[in-house]
């Protein structure tokens, strides 16, 4: 891919349109390498780097492309304001895999209108973390490849399946056991939590609409908490709920 092009990748037009997203920095570029020993998920990938990492990619073992550049153009490739001089060019993953083919051990996170690149990056850390979570994300969320959000996954994106644009209402398609946050809602530590497919999780400011809860029939929980505020950060709940869940 030019120069030129991998600069428009900042942009989830052209990341949509040249189906293309940046990964940046040391760490990633090692997890990212160990994601596809894992698993050999990756392909056509070229890592683009600077002399200071010419040493470190010559001993790893990797299958992928590599090409130097200069500092010059590393900062034109770079979404940081101090770059470290190494980036990798990943394909986008492929469409969302049937909904037949999910594990059925897997549970579903579903974010609605998610906002905020650090707590999308913040949730895919977590559900990686725990294992068997599938993440859905509604349309107007965040690009989950934007690089703010790569960044924030500390390469737990490579780990995560997930699906965007996802309609409220085709969930009830898939799923038949609703289960979101409320402060009047029982207590996720009970045991009738973890009886639910699919966990629904809203928008920072104005949450999941209240009919579309109706209508899939959710069953509300709550954190237990100390009553002085009336909400969590909506990154900090899932964490919450993925530990319990993971019990």
């Amino acid at each position: 891919m030019k120069l030129d092009d991998l600069k428009k990748l900042h942009q989830k037009k052209y990341r949509t349109q040249l189906g293309f997203y940046l990964v940046e920095g040391e760490h990633l570029i090692l997890e990212l390498i160990k994601a596809n020993k894992a698993s050999s998920i990756f392909s056509n990938v070229t890592i683009y780097f600077t002399d200071s990492f010419t040493e470190l990619l010559s001993q790893l073992n990797h299958p992928f492309k590599t090409q130097l550049v200069s500092t010059k153009q590393m900062a034109q490739i770079s979404d940081t304001k101090s770059p470290q001089g190494i980036v990798a060019c990943v394909p986008l993953p492929s469409a969302p895999i049937n909904t037949t083919q999910i594990n059925t051990k897997e549970r579903c996170v579903y974010l609605h209108e998610i906002q905020d690149p650090g707590n999308l990056g913040t949730i895919i850390r977590t559900l990686a973390w725990f294992g068997n979570f599938r993440l859905l994300l509604s349309s107007n969320s965040v690009d989950p490849f934007n690089p703010k959000v790569v960044r924030a996954s500390m390469g737990a994106i490579f780990h995560v399946s997930i699906e965007q644009g996802v309609k409220l209402e085709d969930l009830q398609q898939r799923f038949s056991r609703f289960a979101y946050l409320d402060m009047q809602g029982e207590l996720v530590s009970a045991k009738s939590f973890s009886n639910h497919q699919c966990y629904l999780f809203g928008n920072e400011a104005r949450g999941v609409p209240r009919e579309d809860l109706i209508a899939c029939k959710a069953q509300a929980f709550t954190i237990a908490g100390s009553g002085s505020i009336d909400s969590l950060n909506v990154a900090s709940a899932v964490n919450i709920c993925a530990y319990q869940l993971s019990l």
